[in-house]
């Protein structure tokens, strides 16, 4: 049976919170600028049997919180909507499934589009360089405003002249 990626994520009292400009974003945005706030998102795929099992508009990541061993019920998608709409100015997106032990599958594209298409504020990709090239991929196909290098420092391709 093929299974679908489930769509979960942290911070889900974001959500909810009513643009009333008493929230930490709001305020930080409106005494600072909303470039002071950056908020990091950091999406864990959870797979499913069926799609229809989940109740989120986009099927396809979880968000944890505490370090990776929790997670709440909103989707990464409707999250990085609700930040930038409370006064986000960039997201740094780290997709955890991405990180060191996977760099040669370079940066989760469809997952950095998804995001970068829904905002409009800047959105850093992070997690999953292995390879010069794969800098260059993120930026053109998935419109990522930047791209996060540590990893790649770590190994031959990416040495420091």
């Amino acid at each position: 049976m093929q299974e679908s990626v489930g769509c979960l994520s942290d911070s889900s009292q974001l959500v909810f919170q009513v643009k009333s400009g008493k929230s930490s974003f709001e305020q930080i945005s409106r005494v600072y600028g909303n470039q002071a706030v950056v908020v990091s998102i950091d999406p864990c795929k959870v797979y499913v049997k069926n799609q229809n099992d989940v109740e989120f508009e986009t099927i396809r990541v979880t968000n944890p919180v505490s370090g990776g061993w929790e997670s709440q019920r909103i989707g990464a998608y409707k999250l990085t909507k609700a930040v930038e709409e409370l006064g986000a100015g960039e997201i740094l997106l780290d997709c955890i499934d991405y990180e060191s032990k996977v760099r040669e599958r370079g940066f989760d594209i469809d997952l950095v589009k998804l995001i970068s298409d829904v905002v409009t504020i800047p959105m850093l990709a992070s997690s999953g360089a292995g390879v010069v090239e794969h800098f260059s991929e993120v930026l053109t196909k998935a419109n990522a405003s930047a791209a996060f290098a540590a990893g790649i420092f770590h190994s031959k391709e990416g040495f420091i002249l």
